[in-house]
């Protein structure tokens, strides 16, 4: 019987790097993962962390990372052919199935892009899944922009606003994302669509609050989240707010939920 706790030696195959401060790591493995789960990544004596996934094919796991702590540090000194390990996947990920014919609207920001890119190259790959796909991707300048070869390759498909917060770079609007909300052409979707929210709380809160000010209604948008995820089974309850359980219920919600989880 395998032990839902017990990390998978897995080795790095590739690592990429996104920003002076994101790598994506691609991990050698069998592990299957829907769109919007996570893993947990650790490294032996240093601790683990949760990583959503940011892509996946056969035989691989792609991992957005941030440097930002202890493991995640400790993870940025690893070379291609060193050994990583997981366990997972976990959570409930994007309901893709509900996106199926719809409009799609996707506002991500910073490493928030890492838990919907998977998704975005699916519709990508699949042209006839969704009616149409909207993104609105923020970064906080143009040293902080990920996957910009996707970025690129998104535009011949896509609707895409690309803005920086500050300063200024070619094919990119300034200003926080929910400036350019009203952009979108939602009375052109009529009720056919739904809206996809990543990025820090902050930026989730007040951008889902901005969408219903524009009309759209609360079980239309979803967004993703880990908040202080540790055991990933829902037993050691530092991911518990009031009676939820982000690594069980989570990190995908939808905001009827949300609403009262966000800070």
């Amino acid at each position: 019987m395998n032990n839902i706790l017990t990390p998978k030696a897995c080795k790095i195959i590739d690592i990429k790097k996104e920003s002076n401060l994101e790598y994506t790591f691609r991990v050698e493995t069998d592990i299957k993962v829907k769109h919007g789960q996570f893993l947990q990544l650790s490294i032996p004596k240093i601790g683990e962390a949760p990583i959503s996934v940011s892509g996946f094919g056969d035989g691989y796991l792609d991992f957005t990372i941030r440097s930002v702590g202890k493991v995640t540090d400790k993870i940025f000194t690893l070379k291609s052919g060193d050994t990583l390990f997981l366990r997972g996947a976990y959570g409930k990920g994007w309901p893709v199935e509900k996106f199926k014919d719809k409009n799609l609207i996707i506002v991500a920001g910073g490493t928030g892009v890492a838990p919907v890119r998977s998704m975005i190259n699916m519709f990508y790959n699949d042209e006839t899944y969704a009616k149409s796909v909207n993104l609105i991707l923020g970064f906080k300048d143009e040293n902080s922009v990920l996957f910009k070869s996707e970025l690129e390759l998104w535009k011949e498909k896509f609707n895409t606003i690309y803005t920086l917060d500050k300063g200024e770079r070619d094919g990119f609007e300034n200003g926080l994302v929910t400036k350019h909300l009203s952009k979108l052409p939602l009375n052109s979707f009529k009720d056919n669509y739904e809206v996809i929210i990543v990025g820090p709380p902050m930026m989730m809160k007040f951008t889902a609050l901005d969408f219903i000010k524009l009309g759209v209604p609360e079980e239309k948008i979803y967004v993703s989240f880990e908040r202080k995820m540790s055991c990933a089974i829902g037993k050691c309850g530092h991911c518990r707010i009031d009676e939820t359980y982000v690594c069980l219920e989570g990190p995908v919600f939808n905001y009827t939920k949300a609403k009262s989880l966000l800070d």
